[in-house]
C-alpha cells in the first residue's frame, strides 16, 4: 500500500469514527441504544500489501444505563478529541507530501 493510499484510507476512517461519535451522541437518550464505533487500526496490522477494511461495529457488551443504552458521553467526548488530533495529523502529512512533490515538479 503506498503512502498516498495509506494517508486516504486513513482519513476516510477519522471521517468516518467523527459520523460514528456524533450519531453515538445525537442518540444518547434513545432506549436500548447501542454505541457504534468504527474498527480501522486492527485490520490494518500486518495487511500493508493490501486494502485495509473500516468497519462500523456495535458494542453489544457493554451497558452503562438501565435503560440498556451504553453510550458513556465522557468518553464519546474524548473519542471524538482523538479522532479530531488524528484527522488534522493525517491532513497536515498529506500537505506535507504535496508540498514536497510540488517542489520536485518545479525544481525549487
Amino acid at each position: 500500500m503506498s503512502i498516498y493510499n495509506l494517508l486516504k484510507v486513513g482519513l476516510d476512517a477519522t471521517d468516518l469514527r467523527g459520523k460514528v461519535i456524533s450519531n453515538n451522541v445525537a442518540n444518547i437518550n434513545t432506549p436500548n441504544y447501542k454505541r457504534k464505533y468504527v474498527s480501522f487500526e486492527e485490520s490494518l496490522k500486518g495487511k500493508m500489501n493490501d486494502k485495509a477494511k473500516i468497519e462500523v461495529k456495535t458494542d453489544e457488551d457493554s451497558i452503562v444505563r438501565l435503560d440498556g443504552n451504553n453510550i458513556d458521553l465522557e468518553s464519546e467526548k474524548v473519542n471524538q478529541a482523538a479522532t479530531t488530533l488524528q484527522y488534522n495529523a493525517l491532513v497536515n502529512i498529506t500537505n506535507i507530501k504535496i508540498a514536497m512533490i510540488k517542489s520536485v515538479i518545479s525544481g525549487r
